[in-house]
């Protein structure tokens, strides 16, 4: 199943300038939308997420039945975290999001979704990461603000 990014995680792995542990988690397809993308380079471009290289990430275009989601969702969410939902529903794509919103609606649409932590767990039972080194990565990410119901990684090792 392909996993759709949005933007906590394309900033999140930005913040830790290793991109590249998004694309060792997952075996499928790793894509994002163009208004994502978008939002991340906005960010770049202020200073507010380092600029990392995103160019192995493909960037995928709504079609018309996912612009039909995606205006119904834009009021209730950002552009970018309504075009993985659009794509999500319409292509049954797996959505890895932080966004509190866009995940109660994942819930409520039955779309499979993960988060930072989920991948950060991931990398580490696929030893691509060691525990240790998924602790200091969350510990990185809390240290920037990321709000984390987790100090460690341990727990969801066991």
């Amino acid at each position: 199943m392909t996993i759709l990014l949005d933007n906590t995680i394309l900033s999140n792995f930005s913040t830790l300038r290793r991109p590249d542990l998004v694309r060792k988690a997952f075996l499928e397809e790793v894509v994002t939308t163009e208004h994502v993308f978008r939002e991340m380079q906005a960010g770049v471009t202020i200073g507010r997420i380092p600029p990392c290289d995103w160019e192995w990430l493909k960037n995928v275009a709504l079609t018309s039945p996912e612009l039909v989601h995606f205006r119904r969702l834009t009021p209730r969410l950002g552009q970018g975290e309504a075009s993985c939902l659009a794509v999500a529903i319409e292509r049954g794509y797996r959505l890895a999001t932080d966004d509190k919103d866009a995940r109660q609606w994942c819930r409520k649409l039955g779309i499979s979704h993960t988060g930072t932590i989920g991948i950060l767990a991931m990398l580490a039972k696929k030893e691509h990461i060691t525990l240790a080194e998924g602790n200091r990565f969350l510990r990185e990410l809390i240290g920037t603000g990321y709000r984390s119901p987790l100090a460690k990684l341990d727990e969801l090792l066991l």
